[in-house]
């Protein structure tokens, strides 16, 4: 019997296998409400165990890209409860990553009223697609003060109280890939002189300070976290003592309990490669779930759970295409390729049209 389609769970939370479908921008969320055309789209990929939604943003400040959606308001929380309801009733369970996205953004791209804001006044390389006016340079940030931070944090709590209200399983932090919370963790994002910059622990403070206050609002139970250690992507260039760091946040994160870590590993996309090592400490050091993530397919995926590297598998393209994914690789069945071009064009095309086993063509 293969693993990675047995059931299993999640703390105490029931999962129909060991498949997680990972979060992934698609940028359907017009006006940045969730709508009829996501709560098909998650249905559709409701065959896995545990799915985790696209970035979604706790602030205004945090919508830093066109189209995505945030769960900060009433109507945020009712375009949302039609998705919950819809994979719940195929037997999935759900978790919405909270994505602020802080210095990752522009202002073309955000509500009337809105900041793009990080931990400093420091503008990341590159450039971020706007509706308005098409690609636009990153902005240089504005410096969050302590009461900026104070609000950050009130808002991360109100959309774990309003994801559960929308009927979610749970949150996942997303302190990987560049965003927010990966930008207080890394030195070259944050160059504070204050109690959260500096040394490790400093950098550490906002991150931990959000996951404390959230386990506080709705349970550990409810909350994990995903962790991008040795990521590049976003101005998020390795430096020495990178190891050492993540080794720290394993140990911090443990002893708060949550429901799981999510490590990604984007070396399939050319990043660099995460070491055995960091990962080994985060099998050794966290005792709750660990999700592993980044380019697996159905046979590395089962060897890593045979091996005891992880509790529960993420995949991204893959499921972005095959919306039975699932039962594509226990009948052996060919997969469709992914469209890149539509990754993150509004509407139905390349987003609910891949065809199912059911719908091909003999």
């Amino acid at each position: 019997m293969s693993l990675l389609f047995s059931k299993t769970t999640l703390g105490k939370l029931p999962l129909q296998n060991h498949m997680v479908m990972a979060p992934l921008t698609r940028s359907r969320a017009t006006g940045n409400v969730p709508n009829d055309l996501m709560a098909e789209y998650y249905a559709q990929r409701a065959g896995m165990g545990l799915i985790i939604s696209e970035g979604t943003s706790p602030s205004p400040n945090g919508l830093g890209y066109a189209r995505i959606p945030g769960i900060y308001s009433v109507e945020q929380v009712a375009g949302w409860k039609k998705v919950t309801d819809a994979v719940h009733a195929k037997g999935a369970r759900i978790f919405v990553q909270l994505m602020h996205t802080g210095r990752i953004g522009h202002q073309l791209n955000l509500p009337k009223g809105a900041r793009v804001v990080g931990p400093s006044a420091v503008k990341a390389a590159g450039q971020m697609y706007t509706d308005a006016e098409g690609m636009k340079d990153h902005p240089v940030p504005e410096a969050m003060s302590e009461a900026d931070l104070m609000a950050t944090a009130a808002e991360y709590v109100n959309a774990a109280t309003n994801a559960v209200k929308a009927g979610f399983d749970g949150i996942e932090l997303h302190a990987a890939n560049g965003y927010l919370l990966e930008q207080f963790i890394r030195p070259n994002s944050n160059t504070r002189t204050d109690q959260y910059g500096g040394s490790i622990e400093n950098r550490a403070r906002f991150v931990l300070e959000v996951a404390e206050a959230t386990i506080a609002a709705i349970g550990k139970d409810k909350v994990g976290i995903r962790l991008s250690p040795f990521g590049a992507f976003n101005d998020m260039p390795l430096y020495p003592e990178m190891e050492s760091d993540y080794g720290y946040l394993a140990e911090k994160l443990n002893a708060l309990g949550l429901a799981y870590i999510h490590l990604v590993d984007h070396s399939s996309q050319g990043a660099p490669v995460v070491p055995d090592t960091i990962k080994a400490t985060f099998r050794k050091v966290f005792k709750q779930t660990l999700i592993l993530s980044g380019g697996y397919d159905a046979k590395r995926a089962e060897a890593d759970l045979a091996a005891g590297r992880a509790d529960l598998i993420a995949f991204g393209k893959p499921i972005l295409a095959n919306p039975d994914l699932v039962q594509r690789w226990k009948d052996g069945a060919p997969l469709n390729a992914p469209d890149m071009a539509t990754f993150y064009t509004p509407g139905a095309k390349g987003y609910t049209d891949y065809p199912a086993l059911a719908a091909q063509p003999a």
